[in-house]
């Protein structure tokens, strides 16, 4: 693991930009297909890309090597679990409160990664920042927050989605001396193959009379969010690091309300500059936590 470069800020800002644009499309999805059939066809669109830029550069995919089992955990609890059930959380959750539950990413990831990796242990430095850009993002999206017997499952289920990211990236380190591409071509293979007889025997999405605009959605979260996303993440996590790499979940919702000031006219409220800040300087003590020798906790 090194210190992040420059180059590694902008791969994280880029990454976090492609999944700003997730859920939008993901809530646009859902007008037509259910929540099984949106985890396959999305692991599928985004394993279409990379496997073709595996042939174009003649990468070899070792799904089915000796470190097959490897490919199929990763991919169940990195794409198919997770994918399945923040498609099935959104539907009762409203849009900040999922923001909040997916930011609690690097908490989780700050703990589990003291535990089981080597390189990455818990300081009051790192603990400072993570609790600093949750805190923004908490205040980002405090206004009418409520969890409710409605919706408390939901809730629930999206947290347990943000945890199970988590590890799948440390199952991920495992393998971290295998090609990225290789990687994330591997895990999309196995994890199309897992959901599809489940697609087809649930929702059977033949019978479907699906929206024009729910398509498009559901190809882009292959293709950006699935395909080109996954190939930045474990790039990212392999050279930088899992607490490193969780901080994208603070970036999310800020480039969330970016998107929308530039898209939709939206404003830019005090309120957003104040945790912008609280994220930026988040990151930072994340950052300087692991450029030199501070006291475990």
């Amino acid at each position: 693991m090194s210190n992040p470069k420059p180059l590694d800020y902008l791969l994280l800002s880029i990454l976090a930009l492609i999944w700003a644009s997730a859920f939008f499309n993901i809530k646009i999805a859902t007008y037509s297909y259910g929540p099984i059939s949106i985890a396959f066809f999305r692991i599928l669109f985004g394993a279409i890309p990379v496997v073709l830029l595996c042939l174009y550069k003649k990468i070899k995919i070792e799904a089915f090597s000796k470190d097959w089992l490897w490919f199929v955990v990763i991919g169940t609890i990195n794409l198919v679990i997770p994918f399945f059930l923040i498609a099935y959380g959104v539907q009762e959750v409203q849009s900040n409160l999922a923001a909040i539950l997916m930011a609690s990413t690097p908490l989780s990831a700050t703990v589990l990664a003291h535990f089981f990796t080597s390189n990455e242990k818990i300081n009051y430095t790192k603990i400072f920042g993570v609790l600093i850009g949750f805190a923004g993002i908490v205040f980002l999206f405090s206004d009418n927050i409520l969890i409710n017997e409605n919706n408390f499952l939901s809730a629930l289920i999206i947290f347990i989605a943000s945890t199970f990211y988590v590890i799948g990236g440390i199952l991920t380190l495992k393998i971290s001396k295998k090609k990225n591409e290789n990687v994330t071509a591997s895990i999309l293979i196995w994890g199309a193959l897992i959901i599809f007889p489940i697609t087809m025997f649930v929702e059977q999405p033949w019978n479907l009379s699906p929206r024009l605009d729910s398509t498009i959605s559901l190809i882009y979260l292959g293709i950006f969010p699935t395909g080109i996303a996954w190939l930045l993440r474990f790039r990212i996590l392999k050279k930088n690091g899992l607490v490193f790499q969780a901080q994208v979940a603070y970036l999310i919702p800020i480039f969330g309300i970016i998107l929308g000031y530039i898209f939709l006219k939206e404003l830019i409220t005090p309120k957003v500059l104040v945790a912008v800040a609280a994220v930026i300087v988040g990151i930072y003590f994340v950052e300087k936590s692991n450029s030199k020798k501070i006291t475990s906790v």
